[in-house]
């Protein structure tokens, strides 16, 4: 499975924000429902890391209205191996 880090925005206002909270709730997926939000520091945003078979089924995840405006990242970890895999790979030496 892939993790994918989940971004869902909606609108500056009291009413967006409870609508999107509510409608998270509603869900029932325990991704969406353990969501982070950021709206008491006036980003308003909604983040969760789903791990799934697809970027598609991380979509499926959230409630129909917010699909088209998410932002879905596909997450990797790397270790120390990774880093002078990936420096050769575009050119450059790993700093230690």
């Amino acid at each position: 499975m892939t993790r994918y880090l989940v971004e869902v925005p909606h609108e500056n206002t009291k009413v967006a924000c409870d609508r999107a909270i509510r409608l998270f709730q509603e869900t029932g997926s325990h991704f969406v429902t353990n969501a982070d939000w950021g709206c008491s520091d006036n980003v308003h945003k909604a983040w969760f890391v789903a791990e799934v078979d697809s970027r598609e089924e991380a979509v499926a995840i959230l409630p129909p209205l917010f699909r088209q405006s998410a932002t879905i990242v596909e997450l990797q970890r790397f270790g120390k191996d990774d880093l002078v895999q990936s420096s050769e790979k575009h050119g450059a030496r790993p700093s230690s």
